[in-house]
């Protein structure tokens, strides 16, 4: 449940202005029924100027008397007047520079390991280039000669269960155009 702002300072003003109920506003505010007796009873919050929450557009006044005729009614938050804004998207990736130069050896790993994995899939997964992706598949990255193989989630280049999300989906993909999964290549340890 969401909490009003200022909960003490709505709590004095809902003490003051309305017949509710300790329990009521305690409800409301997401205080023990306790604080809202000692602030009824000036013990805590001396000196907190009241914040009426009907102006504020967080009550309304029927909202306020349906609670005062009913001692077991809760208090609900009005709905906001503003429409709360969306959260942005997800942009592209930033991996920091010293984690740059291991995205060919996370790419290089996954194409040898999963080569199911479609390009775009790895791609979105690394958050790297398709360009690159293909470089370093036909080993004429530039730095071709130093590129190792490594697990990308050891690298911390991605999760483990968005690399387990990408290999199923996959799977998915090959399976409904009823391919089946390749065989990962012989690494050169094996």
């Amino acid at each position: 449940m969401a909490q009003p702002l200022m909960p003490k300072a709505t709590a004095v003003w809902l003490i003051e202005k309305t017949s509710l109920s300790f329990e009521q506003i305690a409800d409301f505010v997401q205080m023990h029924p306790l604080e809202v007796q000692a602030i009824a009873d000036g013990e805590v919050a001396q000196g907190i100027i009241g914040y009426d929450p009907v102006a504020n557009g967080q009550l309304t006044r029927e909202e306020i008397a349906r609670c005062e005729a009913d001692p077991t009614a809760r208090l609900t938050l009005a709905p906001p007047a503003v429409p709360l804004s969306k959260s942005r998207g997800k942009g592209g990736r930033y991996t920091p520079v010293a984690k740059r130069h291991d995205r060919p050896d996370g790419i290089a790993w996954l194409l040898r390991h999963h080569p199911e994995l479609s390009v775009a899939q790895i791609s979105k997964l690394l958050g790297t280039t398709k360009e690159t992706i293909e470089k370093v598949r036909d080993k004429t990255h530039w730095n071709s000669a130093n590129i190792k193989p490594r697990d990308p989630v050891i690298l911390g280049l991605c999760t483990q269960s968005a690399l387990n999300a990408a290999v199923a989906a996959a799977a998915e993909r090959l399976a409904a155009e009823g391919k089946s999964l390749p065989e990962p290549q012989p690494s050169e340890a094996d």
